[in-house]
């Protein structure tokens, strides 16, 4: 008997040979038998050698029977027939030892089997007791917390009867209409009835007028019952009077006329749910979601519903959707806002929605003008209760009636009690039902009721303070059997059962009479949207539901239904992942020899496709010779890698095997039997072949292909390998790599999509190329649906990682990650986390060395499998991220700068995008952290992001670097500023100059220093502002530190000005002006030379050009000039004239000048040549300003024929005679003087002259004597003047040009009188005599 101990998953196991393999007790005494038989055919087995054809069980024990026997046959011919019986004995005896051994270990186990089952059912039966026990202490009747409201509808509107009821357990809750039973399944497209969170909704579709009727719910559980009621009024419209257009009230929400776009996927997170709220309260109603894609240009509509009614922006409610969550707004409820809120996501997909219930309270005083009272407010002030209301039967049969009524309203604080009477119909008399017990429920059952008879029935209500008169009589009531709706059905267990469906097994209701049968609903877990799984109801109590998708979580419900309607839905079952159910593994596949010695062989073989949900813990291996039937087990411990040697073979024989893997389930089928194998030791120089080929990564045109090296390598290491591929039906291999790859995996691609091949491998060394591997399967090479990738990140750490996904991977799946395809096992650089269907690939300390390519592949499916390339620019992008998580920064706004104040303080300042109000911050200043002070101010506003530091005094000791250091949680930033240098110094000089301003502006000082400007006179006035004065205040100005006269300005205006009328270089000097009183002194001073003078003769030329007027021909003697008027000209202007767009320099024949009002261009001696075009060009600050003159044709003949009579009258006017000077105008002489009158004459030829006395030539004597010397030197003497010579004398020059008379008075007084006075100095005025005609004529 064999001493290897069997799995505890293989002892019920029934393998195909029954030799081996089974419980061990089973064959205790069938060995006992054998033994006895064995010894009768030892020589049997001896001669024949059959013992071969067994397995290794049987033929151990024949060969131990055989020695015995063989023994026992010496014993008998050399000893006594007495020892061969108690040998027998003493073998018997410890045959009975071994047996009775087992039979003990077996009672033991079953002794702790029975005790393990005792304790189990304890344990059961005190849960069931706990759990009766608590469901007793909560079990309570049904109480309704929000009753029916009455409704007031238009014709064709939907409308939505609601209450909440709580209970335990939970009371099932019928409708009826006028005590009528309400039963969808009669009408599904009138009524829809609804339970979510304890709210239970009658929806009433396209109501008419006859729906107008008063509707109750009642709430039953084994406790009591409960109901409510409301009226419906459906009011038919008049013409025009319509509430909706028409085509707008559909089965359940009204469908918007928009369209959205594109599909867009909404899964509500957060959602709001039953509200209680008061009137006159604001209210917001929230729903967060999750849009997927999230796009700006195309979002899904928001939608929200009241009582399946749209509702719209506007005074009272208010509506927001955006940044993932939608609301509704109340800025004032009121009592009509109650109902059932729907939010309605619309998208081109579908329509995802949500709904809650609001319920509102009326508060007691409306307005301070009408007072509201709840029932509430009254009941201290009752003491007997009134009667109960709405008496009426919930439920009738044959032998008994339900009540169910309303409390009393108002009923007082004191509990209440009830007393139900009934009377037959036409008895006249009432019998009390409950005289010993009192009802403490508003429900309670009537029962020894005659079948047949009619009854009535009548409740009164009582507390301490006494009984309440009767209620109302009921209509009369007839015992018989009603259907009812059924309840609900009871657990739902779900349970696996393929990768694409769930079996579902629920408990039946508890009355399920005339059920028609069961309807199942399936969701997935978080959706909250629910799917049919059957269209026709199903009689049994378990289904199967399929076309589920692998790896999601689902959840399922029940509902019953019978010919009334449909039951509520049965309680949710547990979530359950959609996989395959335990099994056995599948059988292996692909036996190949790896070696031979000539006494053993090694095998590989590839694991089964399907492990049956549960990890393979190993291989059994069985073997048989060439033409033997019986197989041999080869190992009886389990084979954990896909690898053996086979050992104690017979050199030269031929082998087959076959393998069967085994999980926890059981041993699964073996596989084919492999090929004939010959026990011959391999010599051969090349390798042997490649194994375990493994296909993965099937895309629509590649694959990758994986193998395991050559067990035997041959006489010389292996140095690569070829990779053989062919299309299924072709009989030519193609080789897919012309060089033989190192590498035990390689990528084939230009494969055709659609097209299925096979591939083998063949390892190569320096002899050659080795043996073929075993063909692959063959492999459709099409990418599944639904195929996914690896994908790289980094998580909210800075763990840099590698994830995938696989919904089809089941419990015993294993993810196995690799790179260059071989497995990770790396624990210091990688670490692997699988959760469910997701597993991710960590680095731990990613370095350059991780580059490379990463693949992963999921056991237990179909394949699934994948690979990704980890690049340079990959893992930069990846490191820079983790980096930036890791050690988070701070995003500024600004960089640390600075801002000298008004007062010669600096400001350092520094702003970030945000911080929180946990954030801290310090300054640093050269190394040194610096504190708040009265120095260093040192604020922060949070809310801005902006960090400050005011220096109040900056001096030479501040020279260096300033650093501001933020930390906001785990981020952080710095940011430093170097002040060294010139740096430094132009702050401090920025810093020294607005601390001296504002010490400047305490007193009265120049608001703006003085600045010039060009009126439009093109006068310059030298302006300034002044400020803080008053009126003690003195104001002067200087030129070169010299005062100027100038008037006083009025500083009360703030403004000052110096008026330079016609601006020159005698204007030029140092300009100041000062201000004084007793407070200070400031002074302005402005330099009106260099560049500020070319700036205002800039500035007159731009003022001066735009007053510029058409240029004009003024003829003279020296030629023709052109001139412009100007309201300012002076030299230094920049001008330029042009002939026929040639710049004119000045020089003897064009001759550039002009006055204070003029700029003219003399053409001197004007030829031909000088006809054409003249501009005139004026050069102001910014702009330049042109005049143009065509002088030719007719204007230049006119103004060269003046120029010609000019220059003719100026040569006659030069030459003609002349009085060049020395007469006066008056003489005064005495009588008896002579009188001498000498002139000098000029004139080209000399001139004539004649003397004129009172215009009258006289003739010469003694008397008057003239003369005339050189020809210029001209006189007249009178000798012994006497009175009678006083008159008028003249000189008459004149030549053939022309010639002038000069007139001299002459007044003689006698001697003793007065002498005449006369201005003294006054030359004779000459009269010009005109020239001949002849002489003027060109």
């Amino acid at each position: 008997m064999s001493s290897v101990a069997v799995p505890f998953y293989q002892r019920r196991h029934k393998h195909f040979d029954q030799s081996y393999r089974n419980i061990q007790t089973r064959y205790v005494l069938e060995e006992y038998a054998a033994r006895k038989a064995a010894s009768r055919q030892a020589a049997y087995y001896e001669s024949s050698g059959l013992g071969k054809t067994t397995c290794r069980l049987c033929a151990r024990r024949a060969r131990t029977l055989a020695h015995e026997a063989m023994q026992e046959s010496r014993k008998r011919t050399h000893e006594q027939k007495s020892h061969a019986s108690d040998e027998k004995r003493i073998r018997f005896a410890s045959e009975l030892s071994a047996l009775e051994k087992e039979i003990h270990t077996a009672r033991h186990r079953a002794r702790e089997h029975l005790d393990r089952l005792a304790i189990q059912r304890m344990v059961e039966e005190n849960m069931a007791l706990e759990r009766h026990a608590v469901e007793e202490r909560i079990s309570r009747a049904p109480e309704i917390l929000v009753r029916l409201r009455s409704h007031t509808v238009w014709e064709k509107m939907s409308v939505s009867l609601c209450f909440t009821v709580q209970g335990f357990p939970t009371p099932v809750v019928q409708w009826y209409k006028n005590e009528e039973l309400i039963t969808p399944a009669s009408d599904p497209t009138k009524y829809r009835i609804e339970s979510k969170y304890g709210v239970h909704v009658l929806h009433i579709n396209r109501a008419n007028f006859d729906d107008s009727a008063t509707y109750s719910a009642v709430a039953t559980n084994a406790h009591g019952q409960a109901s409510t009621n409301c009226a419906v009024i459906v009011r038919r419209f008049r013409d025009g009077e319509e509430p909706h257009p028409a085509g707008i009230m559909p089965f359940h929400l009204p469908l918007s006329y928009d369209v959205c776009f594109t599909h867009i996927d909404v899964q509500f997170l957060e959602k709001f749910g039953v509200t209680f709220a008061t009137e006159g309260e604001t209210l917001t109603l929230k729903c967060s979601m999750l849009i997927t894609p999230d796009l700006k240009r195309l979002r899904p509509r928001a939608e929200w519903y009241r009582d399946d009614v749209l509702i719209k922006d506007s005074k009272w409610t208010k509506l927001y959707f955006g940044e993932g969550q939608a609301a509704l707004s109340f800025t004032h409820l009121n009592k009509d806002d109650e109902g059932l809120y729907t939010l309605r996501m619309v998208t081109k997909g579908g329509v995802s929605e949500y709904s809650a219930y609001l319920f509102v309270r009326a508060i007691h005083v409306d307005e301070g003008r009408k007072i509201m009272l709840r029932k509430d407010d009254l009941e201290g002030d009752i003491q007997i209760p009134g009667p109960p209301t709405n008496v009426h039967a919930s439920e009738i049969s044959k032998t008994y009636v339900v009540l169910s009524w309303d409390p009393p309203v108002p009923r007082g604080r004191e509990p209440l009690t009830y007393f139900i009477e009934k009377s037959m119909v036409g008895s006249g008399s009432w019998q009390r039902v409950n005289a010993q017990v009192a009802v403490k429920s508003p429900r309670y059952a009537v029962f020894d009721l005659a079948e047949g008879k009619s009854y009535v029935f009548r409740v009164l209500s009582a507390n301490k303070h006494g009984i309440s008169d009767p209620s109302e009589i009921t209509k009369p009531i007839e015992p018989q059997d009603t259907v009812v709706v059924p309840s609900a059905p009871g657990r739902v267990v779900a349970t696996r059962n393929t990768k694409t469906s769930v079996v579902v097994q629920w408990d039946k209701p508890k009355h399920e009479e005339d059920l028609y049968g069961y309807y199942i609903d399936y969701s997935v877990v978080g959706s909250n949207h629910w799917e049919p799984s059957n269209h026709k109801p199903i009689k049994y109590n378990r289904f199967v539901v399929h076309g589920l998708e692998t790896g999601e979580q689902y959840i399922f419900r029940v509902k019953a239904v019978n010919a009334v309607g449909f039951s509520e839905n049965s309680q949710e079952s547990e979530a359950i992942t959609v996989q395959a159910a335990l099994t056995c593994p599948s059988y292996p596949h692909g036996i190949t020899l790896l070696n031979c010695d000539g006494h053993s062989m090694t095998l590989g073989w590839k694991a089964p496709k399907y492990s049956g949900g549960s990890p393979i813990l190993g291989y059994y291996m069985d073997k048989r010779e060439a033409n033997h039937q019986n197989w041999h087990e080869v190992n009886s411990s389990l084979i954990t890698k896909t690898i053996y040697t086979v050992e104690d073979l017979t050199e030269g024989a031929f082998y087959e095997f076959k393998v069967a893997a085994a999980n926890l389930i059981g041993i699964g089928e073996p596989s084919d039997p492999s090929e004939h194998f010959k026990c011959k030791a391999w010599t051969m120089p090349e390798p042997g072949p490649a194994y375990d080929l493994t296909i993965c990564e099937v895309r629509n045109t590649s694959l990758v292909l994986l193998w395991k090296a050559p067990v035997y390598e041959g006489k010389s290491p292996i140095t690569g390998y070829l990779v053989d591929y062919k299309e299924v039906d072709t009989e030519d291999w193609i080789t897919a790599n012309d060089k033989p790859t190192s590498k035990r995996y390689f990528k084939v691609t230009d494969l055709h999509e659609g097209h299925t091949y096979v591939f083998k491998v063949r390892a190569v060394n320096d002899a050659g190329v080795g043996k073929s591997s075993e063909i692959s399967e063959p492999v459709l090479v099409e990418a599944r649906p639904g195929t996914k990738e690896i994908f790289s990140g980094v998580d909210d750490e800075g763990n840099i990682y590698l994830a995938f996904e696989c919904k089809e991977a089941t419990d015993a799946s294993h993810f196995a990650w690799g790179k260059s395809y071989e497995e990770i096992d790396d624990s210091d650089k990688f670490k692997i986390e699988t959760k469910g269907n997701h597993s991710k690939l960590y680095f731990k300390n990613p370095d350059k060395s991780d580059l490379g390519t990463y693949s992963i592949s999921v056991s237990d499916t179909d394949g699934v499998s994948s690979s990704f390339v980890m690049d340079d620019e990959e893992f930069e992008r990846l490191l820079a991220l983790s980096n930036e998580i890791k050690n988070p920064t701070i995003p500024l706004k600004s960089e640390l700068a600075y801002e000298v104040l008004d007062k010669g303080e600096v400001r350092f300042w520094i702003q970030a995008e945000s911080l929180s109000p946990n954030s801290t911050f310090r300054f640093v200043i050269n190394d040194k952290e610096v504190e708040n002070s009265d120095r260093h101010k040192i604020n922060c506003d949070r809310s801005n992001g902006i960090i400050e530091m005011v220096m109040d005094r900056f001096t030479i000791d501040n020279e260096g670097t300033y650093t501001v250091q933020i930390q906001d949680g785990k981020a952080k930033n710095q940011s430093s500023l170097v002040l060294i240098g010139d740096a430094f110094k132009a702050v401090l000089a920025e810093s020294e100059l607005q601390r001296k301003e504002f010490l400047r502006k305490q007193g009265p000082h120049f608001s703006e220093f003085l600045y010039w400007e060009v009126t439009e006179e093109c006068e310059v006035l030298l302006a300034c502002k002044v400020a803080n004065t008053k009126k003690e205040t003195v104001f002067k100005w200087y030129k070169d530190g010299s005062g100027i006269d100038a008037e006083v300005p009025d500083l009360q205006k703030g403004q000052c000005h110096l008026s330079i009328p016609r601006l020159s270089r005698k204007d030029e000097g140092v300009y100041k002006a000062t201000l004084s009183d007793d407070r200070g002194h400031d002074v302005s001073t402005l330099e009106l030379s260099g560049k500020v003078y070319d700036d205002i003769i800039l500035a007159l030329s731009r003022v001066s050009g735009k007053s510029a007027s058409p240029l004009k021909i003024l003829c003279t003697e020296e030629g023709i000039r052109l001139q412009c008027f100007l309201k300012y000209y002076n030299e230094e202007m920049k001008v330029s004239w042009s002939h026929r767009e040639s710049k004119i320099p000045s020089g003897e024949k064009m001759k550039i000048g002009g006055g204070e009002d003029v700029a003219w261009l003399q053409i001197v001696e004007p030829t031909e040549k000088d006809k054409g075009n003249y501009t005139f060009e004026i050069f102001g600050d910014k702009e330049s300003y042109k005049r143009t003159l065509d002088l030719s044709g007719q204007a230049f003949d006119d103004a060269y024929a003046e120029f010609q009579r000019l220059k003719a009258a100026a040569f006659a006017e030069k030459n003609r005679g002349k009085v060049i000077g020395g007469l006066p105008d008056v003489v005064t002489i005495m009588d008896g003087k002579t009188l001498n009158l000498t002139c000098t004459v000029f004139g080209n030829p000399d001139p004539e002259v004649v003397w004129f006395k009172n215009d009258k030539v006289f003739e010469l004597n003694e008397h008057y004597v003239f003369s005339l010397e050189q020809g210029k030197y001209a006189s007249l003497t009178i000798k012994g003047v006497t009175s009678e010579d006083s008159g008028k004398y003249s000189i008459h020059v004149k030549n053939k040009y022309g010639g002038e008379t000069v007139d001299v008075t002459v007044s003689v007084y006698r001697h003793g009188e007065k002498m005449p006075e006369i201005k003294p100095g006054q030359l004779a005025k000459p009269r010009p005599i005109p020239p001949s005609e002849e002489v003027l004529k060109p």
